[in-house]
């Protein structure tokens, strides 16, 4: 438990710290570090959805959760992490038009499109995760509500039903394919994009320069994906609470926390800003 708590307080001490730095210095109001603050967010309010509720299972066994409240977190779970799938495609744009069109990045990344990118990330994740949420709520749950899990996902619940939950497996399986297969393709297209584009630089030291301004990126989106790929990217018939327990862990303490140490100790801009900070 205390491993798991001292996690949990140095995950949200640097992603807020993260937060901070993006939000109050003027070198870093940029279109990238604007997206990088709303990624820490997404990763600090991970960590309030779930955390708490795990520190409280291991502290007093047997520890419940109310109907309603199992749902509403499961609704920020979801919520939150396809807000997360979609903020990191809308980073990879932002990276392959100040790569592809440097000239043009500001005037095409501007504030009008800068913030409607990132509403529409937040409005697409709340739209996904009602669907979801709305969908297993309508389903029958008998006497035993116990959850193999330290949270309310969706598998263990589409688990515990007793009705039949063919028709709600396939509409959240197939829609959940769609969200996270779309926004990775769109990923992957634009790397290659900026790859193209810095193999054709003349220059060795810009070439290393710019493709150190995404190596971070690039970094956060395997962590990101191979944990959720794990979990949610597989058929119904496969799910292992014990496993997914462990990948669960990861995927909401671990890779967050390490997102906020990536884009910290990997970043000049971010290094000499905090550096400030510390020293005020």
């Amino acid at each position: 438990m205390k491993n798991v708590n001292s996690r949990s307080k140095v995950f949200s001490s640097c992603s807020s710290h993260l937060m901070v730095i993006c939000l109050f210095y003027g070198t870093l109001h940029t279109p990238m570090y604007f997206f990088l603050g709303n990624l820490s967010a997404v990763d600090i309010s991970f960590s309030t959805v779930s955390v708490p509720k795990l520190l409280s299972g291991i502290l007093h066994r047997g520890a419940s959760i109310s109907f309603h409240g199992c749902f509403l977190q499961m609704y920020f779970f979801v919520f939150l992490g396809t807000t997360e799938t979609f903020l990191l495609s809308v980073m990879a744009f932002d990276r392959y038009l100040a790569v592809c069109f440097p000239l043009r990045y500001i005037l095409l990344m501007n504030d009008k499109v800068m913030f409607i990118l990132n509403g529409s990330c937040w409005v697409a994740g709340s739209l996904q995760s009602l669907l979801y949420t709305y969908s297993i709520s309508q389903l029958t749950y008998c006497e035993d509500r116990l959850i193999p899990h330290f949270l309310c996902d969706v598998a263990p619940l589409i688990k515990l039903s007793c009705s039949s939950t063919m028709l709600v497996e396939l509409v959240i399986y197939s829609e959940g394919y769609m969200i996270a297969t779309i926004p990775f393709l769109f990923i992957l297209n634009s790397y290659v994009l900026i790859a193209r584009a810095i193999l054709k630089m003349k220059s060795r030291s810009s070439r290393s320069k710019t493709f150190s301004s995404c190596s971070s990126h690039l970094t956060v989106i395997c962590l990101f994906y191979g944990s959720s790929i794990f979990i949610y990217l597989r058929p119904p018939s496969n799910y292992s609470s014990k496993y997914d327990r462990i990948v669960s862990m990861a995927y909401i303490i671990i890779t967050p926390m390490l997102n906020a140490f990536i884009y910290s100790l990997r970043n000049q801009d971010v290094k000499q800003a905090l550096k400030k900070l510390i020293m005020q």
